[in-house]
């Protein structure tokens, strides 16, 4: 995994929040934004990207 300092200032303050001030319903809602993003980023960049199956 990367080390923190590495990544841009908006994730380190989104990874700040999620570690002092997130409830536990912030962090479910949270983990679904999260997680939503990632997989469609990497359908993006996946190589056998295919558009016609959206």
């Amino acid at each position: 995994m990367t080390q923190l300092d590495d990544q841009p200032k908006s994730i380190k303050k989104a990874i700040r929040y999620i570690k002092q001030d997130a409830s536990k319903e912030q962090l479910e809602e949270i983990r679904k934004l999260l997680d939503y993003a990632i997989y469609k980023r990497m359908r993006v960049l996946a190589p056998n990207n295919n558009k016609a199956t959206n």
